[in-house]
């Protein structure tokens, strides 16, 4: 027999998991959407808004909604970039899947920096709306106006609102997005309705017989609709060359809304020369919200590249600048960038590292890459008259391993200097080059100048794949001048190396580029200048949005210079449009995962 005692407990239990939804809800703003009241609406007291609830207690979905809100759920400002999407959950115009197919992927989006807000839109229903044809549209058209009204306050760009729509709901954001400018109520001012792209899923398209589906078109309007009727909210028929670029996913199982419907919005697209992207899988059939198995489960992250190519998220990766100051004393000094442009010290422009090797101990023109082993490796110059270089790993760039001397060029007698050491890693041989500049007495004596000390560069190199055993170093490219500071870039089926002509008399001091089909050579003969009438060295490369980036030190003037081009050929002076720490010297840009930069920005 049960005693008050555990009576009591059971209802306390059961008070607090029913409390749940009210609870998880509160933590998010809810916005009444027509403050003034709803648009054509018919006062019925008894069509009452029902809830249903999963097993845990938590809020299923809708039906009978009569009163439309909109739930904010804005992302961390710091990992976003202003994008934001508005949501319309599925259910055939008669219910709204609200949690598997709003909620969820709301907090999904936020994790991308994505601000989301899903709509809980009205039922067509001639019980309480005299057009229950426009009933959500209107709702859906408002929504897009409340957040590009509070652009500001929520911290997203007016610029960047999306509408998504799953199923029925896909229908509707479909319907916005073709019928935006639709005026289905007096708005209160000019702003837009317009969606600016829109997200697809699973979607109802048409309301033709033999593609659309039944329950939504019967729904939405009515048991016998006139064919103009049919036309106007069949959405493919009334794409145009505004209407926004789009992002569709279907199952070809799918026997509740045919797959039809989806490719006939893309050819539509397609036809109007509109931006967008379909994925189908052979299986899933309907209703999979984000996915749980089977192939159906990547478009998620299909979406999140195709947020990555048109911007409407942060990569998952961010650049880093591996610099040195002054003379290299202090060591290695890093500097980021989102945009390949703009870039700004880390630790208040001080040293991550300090140098320890070298007869000069020195820590100049560090180059750090990423290896097959997950490791970051960097090489260095150590000093001015040094016959090896300096060497060091890390997993994060904070915590280093112990700094070595790898004597590349102790073994050839006569050698002055070892300069400006590169890392590329071959993924194919599962191997490192190191190559580096150096001057031997006596060798290549007619490209030798009496200025400059003498010195009388040439590109060399060794092999390694541990950084422990090293093969014999060997000449790496003779291009029949004084030659300094390479580095070498994968580019389709060959190797691009930029590098600096250090030719005094006639003076060079430029950037020029060298290609080879395999990493150690041999390399071809180069070409003109890619840097202007000034003195160019360090070169270093990174490719951006399909544009190659060459950045490089401008020693004279004491500031940093860029070319830029896009296919190798052309190239376009735009050191006034990059930003880089006062004083940075040569260095290596490279890529990091982001919640690395995260880490760094913590060291102070």
């Amino acid at each position: 027999m049960t005693t008050y005692r555990e009576f009591a407990m059971k209802m306390v239990v059961w008070s607090f998991i029913l409390a749940i939804p009210y609870v998880v809800r509160a933590q998010n703003t809810v916005l009444q959407l027509w403050g003034k009241g709803v648009p054509g609406a018919i006062t019925n007291k008894a069509y009452v808004q029902g809830t249903q609830w999963d097993a845990l207690g938590n809020i299923r979905g809708y039906s009978k909604v009569s009163q439309p809100d909109l739930t904010l759920f804005l992302a961390d400002s710091t990992i976003g970039n202003g994008t934001s999407v508005v949501i319309c959950p599925g259910g055939g115009y008669s219910h709204l899947a609200i949690n598997k197919e709003g909620y969820k992927v709301a907090k999904w989006l936020n994790t991308l920096g994505v601000s989301a807000f899903v709509l809980k839109y009205r039922m067509p229903s001639d019980k309480i709306m005299k057009d229950k044809t426009i009933g959500p549209l209107q709702d859906v058209q408002e929504a897009i106006r409340i957040v590009r009204r509070n652009a500001k306050k929520w911290k997203v760009d007016p610029d960047k609102i999306g509408i998504m729509g799953f199923s029925a709901g896909g229908h509707l954001a479909a319907t916005l997005s073709t019928h935006y400018n639709w005026l289905t109520y007096p708005p209160i001012d000019n702003v837009s309705a317009k969606p600016d792209f829109s997200i697809l899923i699973y979607p109802v398209v048409s309301m033709q017989d033999g593609v659309t589906h039944q329950g939504s078109k019967k729904n939405l309007l009515g048991k016998n609709p006139s064919k103009s009727l049919i036309e106007a909210f069949s959405n493919a028929n009334q794409v145009d060359s505004d209407t926004p670029p789009a992002f569709l996913v279907h199952a070809t199982d799918d026997t509740a809304v045919p797959v039809m419907n989806s490719l006939e919005y893309y050819l539509a697209l397609k036809k109007w020369d509109v931006p967008v992207e379909m994925h189908l899988y052979e299986r899933g059939g309907h209703g999979f919200g984000l996915g749980i198995s089977g192939t159906n489960a990547n478009w998620p992250q299909d979406l999140k590249q195709w947020f990555q190519a048109n911007n409407y998220v942060k990569n998952d990766s961010v650049y880093l600048f591996s610099y040195f100051k002054d003379n290299g004393e202090d060591g290695l000094h890093l500097a980021y960038s989102e945009d390949g442009y703009t870039w700004e010290s880390l630790k208040n422009d001080t040293s991550f590292l300090t140098p320890r090797v070298g007869k000069d101990s020195l820590m100049r023109d560090p180059c750090i890459i990423q290896g097959g082993d997950g490791l970051y490796h960097m090489v260095w110059t150590v000093s001015w008259t040094d016959k090896g270089i300096g060497y060091a790993s890390s997993k994060d760039l904070i915590h280093w391993s112990e700094q070595r001397y790898l004597p590349v060029m102790d073994h050839e007698k006569g050698t002055r200097n070892t300069w400006a050491p590169e890392i590329t890693y071959d993924r194919v041989a599962e191997q490192y080059m190191i190559y580096w500049a150096s001057t031997i007495t006596d060798k290549f004596p007619e490209t030798r100048s009496v200025k400059e000390n003498g010195y009388n560069h040439r590109m060399y190199y060794t092999l390694t794949k541990d950084f422990k055993t090293f093969a014999d170093t060997e000449l790496l490219f003779d291009p029949g001048f004084n030659v300094i500071d390479a580095t070498i870039e994968k580019v389709d089926d060959g190797y691009l190396m930029f590098l600096k002509d250090e030719t005094v008399v006639p003076e060079q001091k430029n950037i020029k580029m060298a290609y080879s089909e395999t990493l150690n050579g041999p390399y071809s003969t180069l070409g003109l200048p890619i840097t202007g009438d000034y003195w160019a060295e360090g070169p270093t490369s990174l490719k951006v949005d399909g544009k190659w980036i060459v950045y490089f030190d401008k020693y004279v003037d004491k500031e940093y210079g860029a070319v830029q081009s896009t296919d190798l050929k052309k190239w376009e002076d735009i050191s006034g449009q990059i930003n880089f720490p006062k004083g940075a010297r040569h260095g290596t840009v490279f890529k990091v995962p982001r919640g690395l930069l995260s880490q760094l920005k913590t060291i102070k």
